[in-house]
């Protein structure tokens, strides 16, 4: 088969249509940490979810199933790891132990990693460890009352993209 000069042309064009056409979008950040507070409690002394608690933290496990997660962090108590229990059970991922108390130490070990990440603490730790990752915490978390925060951090290199999302039965002050 014979090229004339305009079939050329017309391919030429459409090749480069097609090449404006299929760029590239953002790059991919270097890692996506979503940090949560513990679902609902109980009380007590290192107590469990309640079973409101319980169903927010399958509906964790739902809202980032298809997230991608490789790593699944929690402080180790009973509401934490019942927390991320749902999702960890899901993707067939073990759940890591951190030190709440150590934060910057557990800030340098997430600065480490790649990929995407789910952290799972407490009200007074979790806008911590978002400040600390260079996110935007927000106002003080309702210790009472409120647990349907979602952060989401999106980092790449130096720069982080803080997202705040909420998840389950809204937060009523």
């Amino acid at each position: 088969m014979r090229l004339t000069r305009r079939s050329l042309m017309r391919l030429a064009a459409g090749t480069l249509l097609l090449a404006a056409c299929t760029r590239p979008g953002p790059p991919e950040p270097d890692r996506t940490i979503y940090l949560v507070r513990h679902a609902e409690k109980q009380a007590g002394d290192d107590p469990s979810l309640t079973p409101e608690g319980a169903a927010r933290a399958q509906l964790l496990a739902d809202t980032l199933a298809d997230a991608g997660i490789a790593h699944i962090y929690s402080t180790d108590y009973a509401r934490t790891r019942e927390t991320a229990a749902p999702l960890a059970d899901f993707m067939s991922l073990p759940v890591y132990f951190y030190d709440a108390s150590d934060p910057l130490s557990f800030v340098s070990e997430l600065n480490s990693q790649s990929g995407r990440i789910l952290v799972v603490g407490h009200s007074n730790t979790t806008p911590d460890l978002v400040g600390l990752l260079g996110g935007e915490p927000g106002v003080e978390i309702n210790e009472a009352a409120e647990y349907d925060r979602l952060y989401v951090l999106r980092i790449s290199g130096d720069t982080v993209e803080s997202e705040l999302r909420r998840y389950g039965a809204p937060y009523q002050p």
